[in-house]
């Protein structure tokens, strides 16, 4: 199964420079101030057995209703745009925090997956992805020929 990069995954080192230094506290004060409201391209495992792949996309905090899995051109997409209000009453004051969030991923399937079979669950903030192999590419058990 072959990644394929997107925009954000360009340029990795800088990303991360500036996802490291906008995403810290850097001691003014309030811990959120510099945040950007965006959030880093979720870490993916990808393992292959005699069956299947799987694919486990790490997003925490996340409900299944935010995601949207579609595959076309044996390409599987998986996406994520979320938007959250929190208000908080204290005192006389109320604030009012809006947070969105959105990423995107891409996979190139192999030839051995069965796209029509794809199976996906969401639980404790990982969302699993099943893509069973096609029948004629999953190993086949030797055959014993008897001698006549």
């Amino acid at each position: 199964m072959t990644l394929i990069r997107t925009k954000k995954d360009m340029f990795p080192a800088l990303d991360n420079l500036f996802d490291d230094f906008f995403s810290h506290d850097r001691g003014w004060g309030v811990g959120d101030f510099m945040r950007t409201g965006t959030e880093s391209l979720p870490k993916v495992n990808v393992k292959e057995d005699k069956e299947s792949y799987t694919i486990e996309l790490a997003a925490p905090g996340k409900k299944k209703e935010d995601f949207k899995i579609e595959l076309e051109d044996n390409i599987l997409t998986i996406s994520s745009d979320a938007e959250h209000e929190d208000t908080v009453n204290e005192d006389n004051y109320t604030r009012r925090e809006f947070k969105y969030s959105s990423f995107m991923r891409k996979f190139t399937l192999p030839e051995s997956a069965d796209g029509e079979k794809i199976k996906a669950s969401y639980n404790h903030g990982v969302l699993d992805i099943h893509v069973p192999k096609r029948e004629e590419s999953k190993p086949k058990t030797p055959k014993s020929i008897d001698i006549l």
